[in-house]
């Protein structure tokens, strides 16, 4: 293609690509691009700003020890308790320490968060968190507030320039260098698929709920950027670890709409059909107990039989409107008033603790990849997260990521777009679920959910195994891949820890109480043991 067609086809403020390149416009994404200002900067995104990120669904908020007598100790010990053994300490105080920071940065950023009659931050309490520490907006409408005055923030900063519609499918590398990425260019505005030279390249594309047949994430988190980073050649971490969060409503919905764990920090309770507290008898915590606990409590209730319902009508009865009105609103679309009706749940996957392993600077073992957000494994979480700290180690490892690039690559450069297209192709896979997307979906759930067993997983592993021989779409291919690594991961850790609970060794093995590393060439030499060893089962 020309250079005078490549004019026609781009808008005329497409002239050059900017040599830091960032992937995904959910929260860490946006966040280091603002932090990053007034560097120029290219966010790539899939779907139009603000939508297709989990960011903009969570409903919660962020922890931060802001209230009186908080500290940042309690914070810490709270995330290293309930990450069962593996979290990364320093990792973990480092992000602890950096929260306030974070917290007016977002203020400054316009994020409304609620304040009591004094103008403190007020704070509410989830699972696993031994004081009240939850920054929240209107209740439950944290996640969405704080996209909105992002999106609003990025789309006023002159040196932020998005690229709505790109699905980044491929990682330019030159042995251990990233030199940039493929992208391939969904919404019709110019070739088909570009190659974007840059000298900094963070993914931010989010987690991989969207592997999984019930999850409470978006269509796009599917692991492309885990698996993207992983046929790069980087190392991934703590693949294994998947979090199943306990209470998405179960009506039959895909994305299945959330009922946040801040109800049963208001005193909501679990039952099952015959009114029973089934909580009680399995944690001292009862419906506060960490989310892997719950998440396990509530599927044998309903593969009982029993069914498990979320009772909000004495805690918070005729209040649940105005204190939380986006969950009141998916009742509400699901015919069910909270004030006076049970609300089903069922466990959903719903944040990934695994993923691209980066330092403390979001730096993965590939020079010139940085990665945050739910794509990347600091160490910060553990086996299994401590409540609402994924948008704060979201924004604080993006601003980290900020400061690493100005102070590493000082004097910014562009690169001219031309010569940079690439030969048309006939499409790839789409967002909607394809048959081979909606097998793997449903394997993912059925083997490598809440409850694990070795031979399920290992039937698991072979139907991904026989995907991936018989596919030609690249985008699948990263989904696939993840989920491969997710499969192997599970199968080689003999033991059950947080997320990951395995039906025929139900207890912590003392000796595997630390985090897991692989890459792409190290899951594929154990995939092909794994299958041809025919005792895995009953180990």
């Amino acid at each position: 293609m020309t250079d005078e067609q490549l004019s026609f086809l781009r808008p005329v403020s497409w002239t050059r690509t900017d040599d830091v390149v960032i992937i995904g416009g959910g929260l860490a994404g946006l966040f280091c691009a603002l932090k990053l200002a007034p560097r120029p900067v290219t966010v790539l995104t899939a779907a139009s700003l603000g939508r297709g990120a989990s960011s903009a669904w969570a409903q919660a908020g962020i922890a931060a020890a802001v209230s009186e007598g908080d500290t940042i100790a309690k914070h810490v010990a709270d995330t290293l308790e309930a990450g069962a053994g593996i979290v990364d300490e320093n990792i973990a105080r480092l992000m602890a320490s950096e929260a306030t920071d974070r917290i007016s940065d977002l203020l400054e950023f316009g994020v409304p968060f609620d304040r009591d009659l004094e103008g403190k931050l007020q704070v509410s309490r989830e699972a696993a968190h031994s004081e009240s520490r939850v920054v929240r907006v209107k209740g439950d409408m944290a996640g969405r507030a704080i996209m909105q005055a992002l999106v609003a923030a990025v789309r006023d900063t002159p040196s932020i320039r998005v690229l709505e519609g790109y699905v980044v499918q491929d990682i330019l590398t030159s042995g251990k260098q990233v030199e940039g990425v493929i992208a391939r260019d969904e919404a019709g505005n110019g070739p088909n698929k570009l190659r974007m030279p840059a000298r900094a390249v963070v993914m931010a594309a989010g987690g991989i709920g969207h592997l999984y047949a019930v999850t409470t994430n978006p269509s796009e988190a599917r692991g492309g950027g885990i698996g993207m980073a992983a046929r790069a050649g980087a190392t991934l971490a703590d693949m294994e670890f998947v979090q199943f969060h306990p209470t998405a409503i179960d009506v039959g919905k895909d994305p299945s709409p959330l009922a946040t764990e801040a109800l049963r920090g208001h005193g909501a309770t679990l039952v099952n059909d015959a009114g029973e507290r089934f909580m009680v008898s399995l944690h001292e915590d009862a419906e506060l107990a960490p989310r892997d606990v719950v998440a396990r409590g509530i599927f044998a209730e309903v593969k009982a039989g029993r069914g498990a319902y979320l009772d909000c009508r004495t805690a918070i009865g005729s209040a649940f409107e105005e204190e939380f009105p986006t969950v009141f609103g998916y009742c509400q679309d699901a015919g069910l008033d909270p004030a006076k009706d049970l609300i089903p749940v069922i466990p959903a996957a719903h944040y990934f603790m695994g993923g691209i392993l980066t330092d403390a600077n979001g730096r993965s073992t590939l020079d010139g990849l940085w990665a945050c957000g739910e794509v990347a494994s600091t160490g910060a979480h553990g086996a299994n997260r401590l409540a609402s700290n994924s948008l704060l180690e979201a924004v604080v490892f993006a601003a980290r990521i900020a400061e690493d690039i100005l102070g590493l690559l000082p004097d910014p450069k562009t690169n001219p777009w031309a010569d940079q297209s690439l030969p048309h192709d006939d499409g790839d896979e789409p967002l909607e679920d394809s048959a081979a997307m909606t097998t793997l979906r449903k394997t993912m759930s059925a083997e490598f959910g809440v409850v694990r067993s070795p031979e399920g997983m290992l039937e698991g592993l072979k139907t991904i195994l026989d995907l991936e021989r018989n596919n030609k779409r690249q985008r699948f291919e990263n989904a696939l891949l993840t989920a491969k690594m997710i499969a192997v991961s599970a199968l080689t850790r003999l033991e059950s820890r947080g997320g990951h609970f395995r039906t025929d060794l139900a207890d912590e093995n003392t000796d595997m109480a630390k985090r897991s590393f692989t890459t792409l060439a190290a899951a594929n030499r154990e995939a092909e043991r794994l299958v041809a060893d025919t005792s895995v089962a009953a180990e």
